[in-house]
């Protein structure tokens, strides 16, 4: 950096100081410069170091820390109707700084939910998808309307009771093969599996099958 970066850096910073005039480590005061005016951290805390040396501003440590904080001496003393004055104003503005965050907040909100709603062209394109898919709704409803091969109540029904009737069926028979199998099995010397196979029986569960239920 030269030498003429420098000092408007070191400049820069004190007149940051004696402007806010409350006290900053390093780091406060490179993260509210850094941006605006491009300042490096190691400059930023060569200048801080400089100017307490050169005793432009007041140097506290604090542990580990450091701050910094401009020259009070500079400043002239305040009479106790000023400072009312001072906190009359401070609060004035702290309730408008209040009114306007709310303002910015509302209207943030409102952006994003233009920002998330679909444009003009947008809306038109999904009116014209919606059409088409109503078209298609009421051709395949008409098909559905003009077919003859429709069931009537009736025949429904007669499936209906001719399932019932065969799955009971099923079920029984099933019962029934089970309970041989198992006499049988009783005086078996080999396994159920094993005695499947020899006679040859295929389960619901060798087919795939299962019962539905009524």
């Amino acid at each position: 950096m030269s030498k003429f970066k420098d000092a408007s850096g070191v400049a820069l910073i004190l007149d940051y100081l004696n402007a806010q005039n409350r006290p900053y480590n390093a780091q406060d005061v490179f993260g509210n410069l850094q941006k605006q005016h491009g300042l490096g951290k190691t400059a930023v805390v060569k200048a801080l170091e400089l100017l307490a040396q050169q005793g432009k501003i007041k140097e506290k440590i604090y542990g580990k820390q450091k701050i910094y904080f401009a020259d009070q001496s500079q400043f002239t003393d305040v009479s106790d109707t000023e400072l009312k004055g001072m906190d009359s104003r401070i609060s004035e503005l702290n309730t408008q700084v209040q009114a306007v965050t709310q303002s910015c907040r509302q209207l943030d909100s409102e952006l994003k939910e233009l920002n998330s709603a679909l444009t003009t062209k947008e809306m038109r394109s999904e009116i014209q998808e919606l059409k088409q898919e109503c078209t298609m709704y009421r051709e395949r409803l008409e098909k559905i309307k003009s077919a003859t091969n429709h069931i009537s109540p009736e025949d429904k029904e007669k499936v209906y009771k001719e399932q019932n009737l065969y799955v009971k069926e099923w079920r029984k028979r099933k019962r029934l093969a089970s309970d041989m199998m198992g006499a049988i099995l009783e005086g078996y010397p080999k396994s159920k599996k094993q005695f499947l196979e020899e006679v040859g029986i295929e389960t619901d569960e060798d087919c795939k099958v299962t019962m539905p239920s009524i």
